[in-house]
């Protein structure tokens, strides 16, 4: 009797100490192109880790992540970096394709074209359904160049204000550079005041001239320049999303109690 309780206890203590199976952490390739190859895998798909609408959020990441991809990019090539990283993080990780034309593949990955309304519109149906299918309360954007001002729209224009929690701008145009559809009536640039917005530029951005239509004071915003107390850094409009001093900046803004170093390293432009 005393051996088989002896078994007994070793064999508790073991399952006690034993590791618990965890999922192994995505791949993380901090290169602006990185989706692109699982477009051209799975056309029409989504990113590892991304629009999965039986995800749960957790105490520590209430709030499910919207990626919201900038012109000609989608939900795939827009977030090679993002999807992995922030699914590793232990966020819900959600990524549309908005204003893609109408046809067959590979016309339908190229997103954000067409009029400003019917993106909203769009966004804010996918919005519905990321709360819908969660139960979360709000979700934080992270929007890269139309991807930094289409949300507001939604929030100013549409009525979405309250859904919004944190807004992290990669290369913002809030003061709208670019493409006159930008420039809707309700100004981007006017903050609604529920939100927390952080923008997150870099000097040699070639899109948004000058980089700093994405630098806008209000009490409820904080702007970040790359390149400051950093001069490694040469990501530019593009490469600003494959940058992981940018990176580290949005995972802070996303996470502002349990802030990270934020490294200085030589980032190319172009890729990141």
């Amino acid at each position: 009797m005393r051996t088989r309780w002896t078994v007994a206890l070793a064999a508790c203590a073991w399952l006690a100490c034993a590791p618990t199976a965890t999922a192994d952490p995505l791949p993380v390739d901090y290169n602006f192109f990185s989706g692109f190859p699982a477009e051209i895998a799975n056309p029409g798909g989504s990113l590892p880790g991304t629009n999965d609408f039986s995800c749960v959020p957790t105490a520590e990441h209430p709030n499910p992540v919207i990626l919201v991809h900038g012109t000609g990019t989608g939900q795939q090539t827009g977030w090679g970096v993002y999807a992995p990283l922030l699914k590793n993080e232990g966020y819900c990780v959600f990524a549309p394709t908005y204003g893609a034309l109408p046809g067959a593949w590979p016309i339908s990955a190229i997103g954000g074209l067409g009029p400003v309304p019917e993106k909203g519109a769009q966004f804010a149906a996918f919005v519905d359904e990321v709360l819908s299918a969660t139960g979360a309360e709000k979700v934080d954007i992270v929007g890269h160049s139309q991807g930094t001002v289409l949300p507001n729209f939604y929030a100013q224009v549409l009525g979405g204000a309250d859904d919004i929690d944190r807004y992290v701008s990669l290369a913002p145009l809030w003061k709208g550079s670019g493409p006159s559809q930008y420039a809707w009536p309700a100004a981007s640039y006017r903050y609604a005041p529920g939100i927390t917005y952080t923008n997150i530029m870099t000097r040699y951005d070639e899109v948004v001239v000058p980089y700093t239509d994405g630098y806008v004071e209000a009490p409820n915003a904080t702007n970040i320049v790359v390149q400051d107390t950093c001069d490694l850094d040469f990501s530019e409009h593009a490469g600003i999303v494959g940058s992981p001093r940018a990176a580290a900046f949005v995972l802070n803004a996303l996470d502002p109690a349990h802030p990270r170093p934020v490294p200085c390293e030589f980032v190319p432009p172009f890729t990141g």
